[in-house]
C-alpha cells in the first residue's frame, strides 16, 4: 500500500472536526503537535519540502503531543 504524502491535511481535517464537537483542548493539543513538528524541520513530508515518510513524520506529531 502507497504512502500518503499529505498526513497534514488530514490531521488538520481531525482538528477541525474536534472543534466542530466542542473538543477545543484536544483540537489545540494536537495543532500545536503539528506546528511544532514542521517547525522543527527534521519530519517533513514531500508536501512540506522534505522527505520524511508519512509514517516518520506522524510519529513526530505523536511525539510532540
Amino acid at each position: 500500500m502507497a504512502e500518503s504524502c499529505e498526513p497534514t491535511a488530514l490531521l488538520l481535517s481531525a482538528v477541525s472536526m474536534l472543534r466542530h464537537l466542542d473538543l477545543h483542548d484536544k483540537a489545540d493539543q494536537i495543532h500545536n503537535a503539528i506546528l511544532k513538528t514542521i517547525a522543527e524541520g527534521k519530519y517533513r513530508t514531500v508536501d512540506l519540502g522534505g522527505n520524511a515518510s508519512t509514517t516518520d513524520y506522524t510519529q513526530a506529531v505523536c511525539d510532540n503531543l
